[in-house]
Formats: C-alpha cells, sequence, structure tokens
C-alpha cells in the first residue's frame, strides 16, 4: 500500500494525516512541537510502513525548522509546499471555503497523491552546504540592515549636522567607515565637534584603527566640522544629538556582526568542495560565491539541466503566448537572493573578464538595456557554472568565450 503524508505546521502544534493511493485517509493525530511530539510523528509513520528502503513521503507548507531537520533524517522526500499553491488545492476539494488545520494537513496529503510529480522535494544538500547557506544569508541581512541605518544616519544629519556629510560622505563606505562612527560617537552634534581639539580627534581616530596620516585626517575633520553651517535650536539639536548617538551604537553592532559573519562565511566555504571551481569564475569572491552556492546548494541533482538552473535564478526569459499575441520577457517569479548576487557577479565579471565584457558590449550594441544585457550574460554565465560544477572542471576563458560564441550572442 503507497502511502502519502501531509503536515499543517504551527508554531506550537502540527496536524498530521495519512492517505492511501485511493485518497483513504488511514489516520489523523494533532502532535506537539517538542521532541516528543517528533518521536509520536516518526512512530505513526513507522506503523504504516515507513522504513529507511521505502520512505513515506511528506508535504509541508515550509523547508525549515527542527520538525522539517527530524523529516529529513535518512531518505525520506520532504515536499515543501506553497502556502498559495495548497491553497487553491484546497478548493478542489470543496465550494464552501472551509478551513482547518486537520483539512489542510488532508489537502497537502493529497497533493503528493495526485501530483507529486508536479512538485519537486526539498534537494539533499549536504550539512556543510547548508551551513554556508545560514551564515551567507545572515551575512547578507547583517549586510542590508548596516545599509538600512547608514540612510538613517545620513537622512537624521541631513536636519542638523551636514559638516558631517561633508566630513565623510566622499570616503568609501562613508558614514559606515569606522572613523566615521568613532567621531560622530564623539561629537554628535555641531556644538560637541566644535569643542573637539585636535587631540581628541586624534584619540578617536586612533581607537578606530586608523594608523596613517593621523594628524593630517584630524587637522581635515576639524576644518570640516567648524565649517560656517545653518544650526538647529539649541534643544532641538541636542535631541538630534542623542537620536543620532543611538544609531551609531546600533550601527557599530551592525558593522561588526557583519564582519564576523562575513569571517564565518569565508572560514566556511573555503573548506566546501566546490569552493574552488566557484571561485575560478571571474566576478566571484569568497562573499559572493559563498552566496552563490547557498542558493544552489550542493545537490548535483537537484536541477535537471542548466536550463532549470537558469529559470530558478531568474536570469532566463519567459514567454506568454495566447492567441495572437506572444511576449517574451523577465521572469518574476525566482530566487531574489539569487539573482540579487548574480547582478553583483555579472558586473564584476566585466571587468575580470575580456569575453564578459565582450559579450555585455555586444547585446548592447544588439539594442538591450544595461539590464537587459548584464541578465543575459548572467544567464550565460550560470549556464558555464552548471557545466562546471557537473564536471568538476575550472572556469576556462578561451572555452567560455570565444570569437564564434561572441559574434552569435550579438546576433541572438
Amino acid at each position: 500500500m503507497t502511502v502519502f503524508c501531509g503536515i499543517d505546521w504551527a508554531e506550537r502544534h502540527h496536524d498530521v494525516a495519512l492517505v492511501d493511493e485511493t485518497g483513504q485517509l488511514l489516520a489523523k493525530r494533532r502532535i506537539s512541537d517538542d521532541a516528543a511530539g517528533y518521536r509520536i510523528l516518526l512512530d505513526l509513520l513507522a506503523e504504516y510502513g515507513d522504513t529507511p528502503q521505502t520512505p513515506i513521503p511528506v508535504a509541508i507548507e515550509t523547508s525549515r525548522g527542527l520538525l522539517v531537520a527530524t523529516l529529513r533524517t535518512g531518505k525520506r522526500p520532504v515536499y515543501a509546499i506553497n502556502p498559495l499553491a495548497a491553497a487553491r488545492y484546497r478548493d478542489r476539494h470543496g465550494v464552501s471555503r472551509k478551513k482547518s488545520d486537520p483539512g489542510d494537513a488532508l489537502v497537502l496529503a493529497n497533493i503528493l497523491r495526485t501530483d507529486m510529480h508536479a512538485h519537486r522535494p526539498l534537494p539533499a544538500d549536504t550539512d556543510q552546504a547548508r551551513a554556508i547557506a545560514v551564515l551567507a544569508r545572515a551575512q547578507q541581512d547583517a549586510v542590508w540592515n548596516r545599509q538600512q541605518l547608514v540612510n538613517q544616519v545620513r537622512s537624521l544629519l541631513r536636519e542638523y549636522y551636514p559638516a558631517a556629510l561633508d566630513a565623510f560622505m566622499g570616503k568609501q563606505h562613508g558614514l559606515a567607515r569606522p572613523e566615521a562612527r568613532a567621531v560622530l560617537a564623539a561629537a554628535p552634534t555641531p556644538a560637541r565637534a566644535a569643542l573637539l581639539d585636535l587631540p581628541e580627534l586624534r584619540d578617536a581616530l586612533k581607537r578606530a584603527g586608523r594608523k596613517r596620516g593621523i594628524d593630517a585626517e584630524a587637522e581635515r575633520l576639524r576644518k570640516v566640522l567648524c565649517g560656517d553651517h545653518a544650526r538647529q535650536p539649541a534643544a532641538v539639536e541636542d535631541a538630534m544629538g542623542r537620536q543620532l548617538a543611538a544609531l551609531i551604537r546600533q550601527l557599530d553592532a551592525a558593522c561588526v556582526a557583519a564582519d564576523e559573519l562575513a569571517e564565518a562565511v569565508e572560514t566556511r566555504f573555503r573548506e566546501h568542495p566546490d569552493a574552488e571551481i566557484i571561485l575560478s569564475f571571474p566576478g566571484l569572491g569568497v562573499q559572493l560565491g559563498a552566496r552563490v552556492l547557498a542558493e544552489i546548494g550542493d545537490d548535483r541533482t537537484r536541477f535537471a539541466d542548466a536550463r532549470a538552473l537558469k529559470s530558478y535564478a531568474g536570469s532566463a526569459p519567459i514567454t506568454r503566448a495566447s492567441g495572437k499575441k506572444r511576449h517574451v520577457g523577465r521572469r518574476f517569479i525566482k530566487n531574489n537572493r539569487l539573482i540579487t548576487a548574480g547582478f553583483l557577479w555579472a558586473f564584476s565579471a566585466l571587468r575580470a573578464s575580456p569575453g564578459a565584457d565582450a559579450h555585455y558590449r555586444g547585446r548592447r550594441e544588439r539594442g538591450d538595456w544595461h539590464a537587459q544585457a548584464q541578465r543575459h550574460l548572467l544567464n550565460r554565465m550560470i549556464g558555464q557554472l552548471y557545466h562546471c560544477l557537473q564536471t568538476r572542471q575550472l572556469f576556462d576563458e578561451d572555452h567560455a568565450f570565444t570569437s564564434s560564441s561572441a559574434d552569435l550572442a550579438v546576433a541572438a
């Protein structure tokens, strides 16, 4: 007897439903979200024939959490069903729009019974790749959070402290620089900046880790910060200074978190067997390469071919045809983290690879906009990455971008 399992996930409990190949409900159970509940679930599956050789497939509306980690032990296929897709399937079983947790578990089990071929199980990535995915995504989130705080600091400084913007915005990393954060922490208002002398500025720069040109930088900062600028009333300026001090403390924590996570990502990524192949591609450094690996994983059977990976990344175009209308455009349903990393990869490759630069310029001469040409280049390089990972070979510029392929790219 073939059995299918559906689990309606919740925060404190989970509803489980088992059905056979005819859709007959075999068992239903509500389990708690703890180790005892997980053991009950595994015992229930074993009762209906779940073995390491013939595991029961499971459908659930999430791909994360301890419950999913428990289900993924061994070779049991786990299908993460999109909640929107599950809602559409629910309408197939009734028009009254009724909804319940046990009913949703039954719907998920029936999805596997009728349409398992239309869904893909969670990839069988190694624990090492999954750890890299956790760290790479966390580091990317930390970078986004840091930039959000920088934008808040910049917006606040424009309202009452334009001299600080003049002092640091022209530098690399701008307000996220350690010197900028140290000086703003010591002088959060124009009134406090006017009282700073050169020794205090030098001390702030040293605390930030600056080693060279301290005297010249201190003199430049004092000249800029003490310049003639419009001022807010004293009480308002003091209040804004307190707000800035609070933001600077948050920004310090965000910068430290991003740097520490970047170190952890580099350590983990360089230990992975695919790291050498990924880093051989022009435009891919450690952090960007780790983000790419985090999203595509190391399960070589996850994508049927290079076209499937391109569609997953969002670089491959999609065709919408109906009657006499036919439109070829970009994809909106894609892995947003992978396409974000991909655009940075394609942009960096323009300087690192003559072939990539020629391909991009050929598309621009053909009439593509910048984003279109960049997406086309990314589409090509993702196909090359898929080939190199499958064949375990490093990137070769001479084979990747030949004169004939460049001509074909222009004519495409």
